[in-house]
């Protein structure tokens, strides 16, 4: 795997992780400034509306299937599947991912609802 498709393997699993999700430090260290989300429950959502001190909320999801989709040399789309242990579906993922100042931010997410695996 090369190492750009896992280093940003590592950080949409961060973005999964309990302690990020609970944390608006962690979350502003991964979500530009102008983030925004199409969520897979319909809820178009933003960084500085969405994140409380509290965070995002905590998840039990699986991520499958990742893959990257390279547009520019400092813009990467991310996709994959996701299985929410919580409300057992499944749903397909998309992030845009750009490099500013030497880090990699989140700038925009996708989550679509999918009846299975195979979708």
């Amino acid at each position: 795997m090369s190492y750009l498709k896992e280093h940003l393997l590592q950080l949409e699993e961060r973005l999964l992780k309990p302690e990020i999700r609970a944390s608006k430090e962690e979350l502003t260290n991964l979500l530009a400034d102008e983030f925004f989300e199409f969520g897979s429950s319909g809820k178009v959502l933003y960084q500085n509306e969405s994140i409380g001190e509290e965070g995002i909320g905590t998840v039990r999801m699986k991520l499958s299937n990742f893959e990257i989709h390279p547009l520019s040399d400092e813009i990467v789309l991310t996709t994959y599947r996701i299985y929410n242990d919580v409300n057992k579906k499944h749903s397909l993922r998309s992030s845009i991912w750009k490099l500013r100042e030497g880090s990699w931010k989140m700038y925009f997410h996708q989550g679509t609802i999918s009846s299975s695996l195979s979708d």
